[in-house]
Protein backbone atom coordinates (compact mmCIF):
# COMPACT_ATOMS: atom_id res chain seq x y z
CA UNK A 1 0.00 0.00 0.00
CA UNK A 2 1.24 3.54 -0.91
CA UNK A 3 2.28 5.53 2.47
CA UNK A 4 -0.31 8.41 1.24
CA UNK A 5 -2.79 5.90 1.69
CA UNK A 6 -1.97 4.26 5.01
CA UNK A 7 -1.74 8.02 6.52
CA UNK A 8 -5.76 8.56 8.12
CA UNK A 9 -6.37 11.95 7.83
CA UNK A 10 -8.00 11.98 11.08
CA UNK A 11 -5.54 11.49 12.83
CA UNK A 12 -5.66 7.54 13.87
CA UNK A 13 -2.70 5.28 13.51
CA UNK A 14 -1.48 4.11 10.40
CA UNK A 15 -2.04 0.51 10.42
CA UNK A 16 -5.34 0.38 11.76
CA UNK A 17 -6.45 -1.28 9.45
CA UNK A 18 -9.82 -3.34 11.02
CA UNK A 19 -10.83 0.32 12.55
CA UNK A 20 -10.20 1.88 9.13
CA UNK A 21 -11.80 -0.84 7.00
CA UNK A 22 -15.54 -0.07 8.75
CA UNK A 23 -15.17 3.54 8.93
CA UNK A 24 -13.44 4.41 5.25
CA UNK A 25 -15.04 4.84 1.49
CA UNK A 26 -13.60 5.11 -1.84
CA UNK A 27 -15.44 8.22 -3.22
CA UNK A 28 -13.07 7.47 -6.22
CA UNK A 29 -13.80 10.96 -7.77
CA UNK A 30 -16.21 13.75 -6.16
CA UNK A 31 -14.82 17.47 -7.04
CA UNK A 32 -15.16 19.84 -4.34
CA UNK A 33 -13.25 22.55 -3.47
CA UNK A 34 -11.18 24.09 -0.58
CA UNK A 35 -12.36 27.86 0.38
CA UNK A 36 -9.61 30.05 2.47
CA UNK A 37 -10.59 32.93 4.60
CA UNK A 38 -9.23 35.84 2.04
CA UNK A 39 -11.78 34.54 -0.23
CA UNK A 40 -9.63 32.35 -2.48
CA UNK A 41 -11.31 29.04 -3.85
CA UNK A 42 -9.12 25.97 -5.13
CA UNK A 43 -10.57 22.82 -6.74
CA UNK A 44 -9.83 19.45 -5.21
CA UNK A 45 -11.45 15.57 -5.52
CA UNK A 46 -12.51 13.75 -2.43
CA UNK A 47 -10.88 10.27 -2.33
CA UNK A 48 -11.60 8.96 1.03
CA UNK A 49 -13.60 9.66 3.44
CA UNK A 50 -14.15 9.09 7.17
CA UNK A 51 -16.26 10.89 9.99
CA UNK A 52 -13.02 12.38 11.51
CA UNK A 53 -11.76 13.35 7.86
CA UNK A 54 -10.81 12.85 4.12
CA UNK A 55 -8.01 12.69 1.44
CA UNK A 56 -8.56 14.98 -1.40
CA UNK A 57 -6.43 14.85 -4.87
CA UNK A 58 -5.13 18.40 -5.79
CA UNK A 59 -3.67 19.89 -9.21
CA UNK A 60 -1.39 23.13 -7.68
CA UNK A 61 0.01 23.81 -4.85
CA UNK A 62 -1.95 25.56 -2.31
CA UNK A 63 -1.83 28.99 0.03
CA UNK A 64 0.72 28.50 2.56
CA UNK A 65 -1.36 29.30 6.08
CA UNK A 66 -4.93 30.26 6.72
CA UNK A 67 -8.34 28.46 7.69
CA UNK A 68 -9.90 26.23 5.36
CA UNK A 69 -13.03 24.85 4.48
CA UNK A 70 -14.34 22.48 2.49
CA UNK A 71 -17.41 22.96 -0.03
CA UNK A 72 -19.04 20.14 -2.02
CA UNK A 73 -21.21 21.14 -4.72
CA UNK A 74 -24.62 20.91 -3.44
CA UNK A 75 -22.93 23.85 -1.20
CA UNK A 76 -22.28 21.96 2.36
CA UNK A 77 -19.36 23.37 4.15
CA UNK A 78 -17.13 21.55 6.71
CA UNK A 79 -14.50 23.60 8.13
CA UNK A 80 -10.84 21.11 7.65
CA UNK A 81 -7.36 21.18 9.10
CA UNK A 82 -4.83 20.72 7.14
CA UNK A 83 -2.77 17.32 8.39
CA UNK A 84 -0.74 16.52 5.68
CA UNK A 85 0.63 17.29 1.70
CA UNK A 86 2.44 15.54 -0.42
CA UNK A 87 2.69 15.69 -4.35
CA UNK A 88 -0.40 16.18 -5.18
CA UNK A 89 -3.03 14.63 -2.40
CA UNK A 90 -3.50 16.50 0.84
CA UNK A 91 -5.24 14.89 3.89
CA UNK A 92 -7.82 17.25 6.01
CA UNK A 93 -8.87 16.56 9.23
CA UNK A 94 -12.84 17.58 10.28
CA UNK A 95 -12.80 20.04 12.68
CA UNK A 96 -16.23 18.12 13.66
CA UNK A 97 -17.82 15.05 13.17
CA UNK A 98 -19.45 14.42 9.67
CA UNK A 99 -22.43 12.27 8.59
CA UNK A 100 -20.41 9.82 5.79
CA UNK A 101 -23.17 8.59 4.16
CA UNK A 102 -24.91 12.65 3.95
CA UNK A 103 -21.54 13.31 2.48
CA UNK A 104 -21.37 10.58 0.19
CA UNK A 105 -25.15 10.92 -1.14
CA UNK A 106 -24.45 14.68 -1.39
CA UNK A 107 -27.80 15.52 0.01
CA UNK A 108 -28.71 19.33 0.30
CA UNK A 109 -30.39 22.18 -1.31
CA UNK A 110 -28.22 21.90 -4.24
CA UNK A 111 -27.80 17.85 -4.68
CA UNK A 112 -25.89 17.02 -7.50
CA UNK A 113 -24.59 20.33 -8.71
CA UNK A 114 -21.20 21.10 -10.49
CA UNK A 115 -18.59 22.26 -8.08
CA UNK A 116 -19.01 26.56 -8.78
CA UNK A 117 -16.06 29.07 -7.65
CA UNK A 118 -16.97 32.53 -6.78
CA UNK A 119 -14.83 35.42 -8.23
CA UNK A 120 -14.93 38.62 -8.71
CA UNK A 121 -12.97 39.33 -12.05
CA UNK A 122 -13.67 42.05 -14.89
CA UNK A 123 -14.16 40.39 -18.36
CA UNK A 124 -16.31 41.34 -21.69
CA UNK A 125 -19.30 39.67 -22.93
CA UNK A 126 -19.19 39.94 -27.29
CA UNK A 127 -22.92 39.92 -28.16
CA UNK A 128 -22.86 40.08 -32.15
CA UNK A 129 -20.71 43.72 -32.51
CA UNK A 130 -21.58 44.69 -28.88
CA UNK A 131 -18.54 44.84 -26.39
CA UNK A 132 -20.45 44.70 -22.63
CA UNK A 133 -18.38 44.97 -19.82
CA UNK A 134 -19.28 42.19 -17.08
CA UNK A 135 -17.71 40.52 -13.91
CA UNK A 136 -17.34 37.28 -13.30
CA UNK A 137 -19.00 36.08 -10.52
CA UNK A 138 -18.74 32.31 -10.36
CA UNK A 139 -17.12 29.47 -12.96
CA UNK A 140 -18.04 26.34 -13.37
CA UNK A 141 -16.76 23.32 -15.67
CA UNK A 142 -19.87 23.90 -17.42
CA UNK A 143 -21.06 28.15 -17.37
CA UNK A 144 -20.59 30.98 -15.36
CA UNK A 145 -22.78 33.65 -13.59
CA UNK A 146 -22.16 36.69 -14.70
CA UNK A 147 -23.22 40.80 -13.23
CA UNK A 148 -24.35 42.81 -15.44
CA UNK A 149 -27.45 45.29 -16.17
CA UNK A 150 -27.67 44.70 -20.09
CA UNK A 151 -30.14 42.40 -20.81
CA UNK A 152 -30.20 40.06 -23.65
CA UNK A 153 -31.93 37.01 -24.82
CA UNK A 154 -32.70 33.53 -23.40
CA UNK A 155 -30.52 31.37 -25.72
CA UNK A 156 -28.50 33.92 -27.64
CA UNK A 157 -24.91 33.54 -28.44
CA UNK A 158 -22.45 35.20 -27.07
CA UNK A 159 -18.41 35.16 -26.27
CA UNK A 160 -17.13 35.21 -22.75
CA UNK A 161 -13.69 36.64 -22.94
CA UNK A 162 -11.32 36.67 -19.69
CA UNK A 163 -8.01 38.06 -20.02
CA UNK A 164 -5.40 36.09 -20.35
CA UNK A 165 -7.46 33.22 -21.91
CA UNK A 166 -9.14 32.12 -25.12
CA UNK A 167 -12.96 33.42 -25.61
CA UNK A 168 -15.39 30.81 -24.62
CA UNK A 169 -18.38 30.47 -26.57
CA UNK A 170 -21.62 30.27 -24.91
CA UNK A 171 -25.06 30.66 -25.03
CA UNK A 172 -27.10 32.54 -22.77
CA UNK A 173 -29.50 30.05 -20.06
CA UNK A 174 -31.22 32.54 -17.92
CA UNK A 175 -31.33 36.17 -16.57
CA UNK A 176 -32.36 38.60 -14.22
CA UNK A 177 -32.67 41.75 -12.88
CA UNK A 178 -28.50 42.33 -12.64
CA UNK A 179 -27.09 39.07 -14.03
CA UNK A 180 -27.23 36.51 -16.28
CA UNK A 181 -26.11 32.48 -16.46
CA UNK A 182 -24.32 31.48 -19.28
CA UNK A 183 -23.58 27.48 -20.74
CA UNK A 184 -20.53 26.64 -22.45
CA UNK A 185 -20.79 24.81 -26.01
CA UNK A 186 -17.58 22.75 -24.91
CA UNK A 187 -17.26 21.92 -20.95
CA UNK A 188 -13.70 22.17 -19.20
CA UNK A 189 -12.06 19.01 -18.09
CA UNK A 190 -11.89 18.99 -14.61
CA UNK A 191 -7.97 19.31 -14.12
CA UNK A 192 -8.02 22.00 -16.67
CA UNK A 193 -10.49 24.00 -14.77
CA UNK A 194 -8.88 23.41 -11.94
CA UNK A 195 -5.51 25.24 -13.36
CA UNK A 196 -7.31 27.59 -14.80
CA UNK A 197 -9.34 28.78 -11.49
CA UNK A 198 -5.85 28.74 -9.46
CA UNK A 199 -4.71 30.74 -12.95
CA UNK A 200 -7.56 33.40 -12.19
CA UNK A 201 -6.75 33.08 -8.15
CA UNK A 202 -2.97 34.37 -8.77
CA UNK A 203 -4.14 37.08 -10.89
CA UNK A 204 -5.80 38.46 -8.51
CA UNK A 205 -9.26 40.15 -8.33
CA UNK A 206 -10.04 43.14 -10.36
CA UNK A 207 -12.75 45.12 -9.67
CA UNK A 208 -16.42 45.36 -11.39
CA UNK A 209 -16.79 47.84 -14.56
CA UNK A 210 -19.51 50.50 -13.50
CA UNK A 211 -21.83 49.51 -15.77
CA UNK A 212 -22.42 45.91 -13.82
CA UNK A 213 -24.45 45.42 -11.03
Amino acid sequence: MHEDERDLPDGSPAGAGEQRSGSRFNLLIRPAKLAFADGQEFLCVLRDVSPGGCKARLFHELPEEGPVTLELGNGDRYPVERVWEREEHIGLRFREAVPVEYLLNEEGRFRKRPVRVRLAIAATLVAGREEIPVELRDLSQQGAQLGCDVQLAVDQQVRLEIPGLAPIVSKVRWRRAAGIGLVFEQTFRLDEFARLIARLQARGVAGPDSRCA
